[in-house]
């Protein structure tokens, strides 16, 4: 915890340094900033973890502790300070905001997914029942919708993993949701109403009304996104470990720097 406790002090401090050159230059109030997180905590590790309070899992997983996170919009004398909203949104939205604030028009060539967010910063419009899709690698796991969730797979990590001491979610043990094999829900999708259920551990019955009047919303959305999802080429599938930072500003003074190894780029494995 302590580790992890030091990496959130130091972002937390770079992150005001900039904002303070920001000022100093006067430029604070032509500068839009968004501060967010691709995925929630990693909780696996013992003494470095991070936790995600009352949501379920962490990061790698596609419950709402591996991919809820809070944003922080800034931009003095625009957008208005103190405001609060529950509005869905994901980081794909970013691309299109500031598209939105350079009044640049989205590219037509390709199917753009996110969304501006500029009406809501600004104005506080909210669209709250827009879909929300949750991938894990090329599979789609999960599709929100309003306030309702459903799982189509589910999966932690593997049992061969998890038997060695790795655990994604450390505590959280639910029935045929926290499942280390991947598990097809498609033909009875799990259905979570995250706002009495936000930690995802009270299924809502499939005999129940509400399970009946929300699934075909839900899955009409998932029908139709899976049926217009055009793969796109992976930009982001080779490692090198050559670029890693090796040698971190400081490591000099500390006689830490470590040896840059040959560059050796190949397909990257994810096994998660």
């Amino acid at each position: 915890m302590f580790m992890y406790g030091d990496a959130v002090m130091e972002l937390d401090y770079g992150v005001g340094k900039i904002l303070e050159r920001l000022r100093y230059h006067g430029i604070h109030e032509q500068t839009f900033v968004f501060f967010t997180s691709d995925n929630g905590a990693a909780v696996v590790g013992k003494g470095m973890a991070g936790s995600n309070g009352p949501f379920l899992c962490g990061k790698e997983t596609t419950f709402e502790g591996g991919l809820r996170e809070p944003g922080l919009a800034w931009w003095p004398g625009t957008i208005k300070p103190g405001q609060v909203t529950h509005q869905p949104s994901t980081v794909m939205d970013l691309f299109t905001t500031v598209l939105d604030i350079g009044k640049v028009p989205k590219p037509t060539d390709r199917q753009i997914d996110g969304q501006s967010l500029l009406p809501l910063l600004l104005h506080g419009n909210t669209d709250n029942n827009r879909p929300i899709f949750y991938y894990r690698g090329n599979e789609l796991m999960a599709v929100r919708v309003g306030i309702y969730k459903a799982h189509y797979w589910t999966w932690t990590n593997s049992i061969k993993e998890f038997n060695t001491g790795i655990d994604f979610c450390p505590g959280q043990v639910i029935a045929d949701v926290t499942t280390h094999n991947l598990t097809d829900h498609s033909n009875q999708p799990i259905l979570i109403h995250l706002g009495s259920d936000p930690g995802e551990r009270y299924p809502i019955r499939p005999s129940s009304d509400e399970y009946k009047q929300v699934m075909p919303i839900i899955r009409k959305q998932y029908i139709l996104h899976k049926a217009t999802m055009k793969a796109g080429k992976p930009q982001l599938e080779f490692c090198d470990p050559a670029v890693m930072n090796w040698a971190p500003p400081g490591c000099q003074a500390i006689n830490k720097c470590l040896k840059v190894p040959p560059s050796n780029p190949k397909r990257c494995d994810f096994v998660h």
